[in-house]
């Protein structure tokens, strides 16, 4: 009798551990079926670090942010692609159309976040009029950022394109005017331009301010020139695939990232270097 009591108490102690543990595996699913996340790959300065700004706002409405960070630009475009990723933050508007145009892309602009004037440094001279007859233009291999460095290098009174362009199309030969004889190099990859600098290689060199920010380079302080955030269109934008930019979490993040904690946080951590893409 004492022995068929053990085996029916055995046996009840085995169908409850059993129900608790269904209860528990229910109780987590519906827990991570709750929790959306959006899984971004980004570029470390200022992005990445912009993104952790927004990662405990977003925690607040029930995403998770999962920042994958990346010091070779060009591979994040085809991890977004391929759906190894939600979504990625580090590119300007013409730069995606370009990758979208000639890479046949299935990646869309979800929403602008902040612009990073670009600037032009030099251990030479200290202002643009001390520019000498024949400088050496050190610039990025990166053709959409051709003409955005071009229209700087106009708007500075350094050259003169052809009326009627499209500048940020612009290339080198559509430089009707170059009264100093400038020698543009276009041979180095966006983020060398720093060392370069830094080495004092080249009369000027022109950096876009996540690189330089990235390598201790105060765009403010150290560019001899420093393009105008106003009208700026190479805003910095949220990209995702096509047909995800409606998606709640997506949305979401915009919105955050455009919230007035996130661009003050932008303006007082760069000073100026990067700018809201609002402001």
């Amino acid at each position: 009798m004492k022995k068929l009591f053990l085996l029916l108490f055995s046996a009840l102690l085995v169908l409850v551990l059993a129900a608790c543990g269904n209860s528990n595996e229910e109780n987590a699913s519906e827990g991570s079926e709750g929790t959306k996340s959006i899984k971004i790959g980004a570029t470390n300065a200022p992005h990445a670090e912009i993104l952790e700004q927004a990662k405990p706002l977003l925690e607040e409405q029930g995403i998770e942010l999962d920042i994958q960070t990346f010091s070779k630009y060009e591979l994040i475009n085809p991890a977004l692609n391929d759906g190894d990723l939600d979504a990625n933050f580090f590119q300007h508007i013409p730069y995606l159309n370009t990758e979208v145009t000639e890479k046949g892309y299935e990646i869309v602009n979800a929403g602008g976040v902040h612009i990073e004037p670009i600037g032009i440094y030099s251990k030479k001279f200290k202002t643009k009029e001390e520019i000498e007859d024949g400088a050496t233009v050190i610039m990025s291999s990166s053709v959409p950022d051709h003409g955005r460095i071009l229209a700087l290098f106009e708007a500075e009174g350094l050259i003169t394109l052809k009326d009627g362009i499209d500048k940020t199309a612009a290339t080198l030969e559509d430089i009707v005017e170059n009264p100093k004889n400038l020698k543009f190099e276009y041979d180095y990859a966006p983020d060398i331009l720093p060392s370069v600098y830094n080495n004092d290689e080249g009369d000027l060199v022109v950096i876009n301010s996540n690189y330089a920010i990235q390598n201790g380079i105060n765009p403010i302080e150290d560019s001899l020139v420093i393009e105008s955030g106003e009208n700026n269109p190479y805003v910095n934008v949220i990209a995702v695939k096509e047909g995800n930019e409606d998606k709640e979490e997506i949305k979401a993040l915009i919105d955050v990232l455009n919230s007035q904690e996130v661009k003050d946080f932008i303006l007082e951590k760069y000073e100026g270097a990067v700018l809201p893409a609002t402001e």
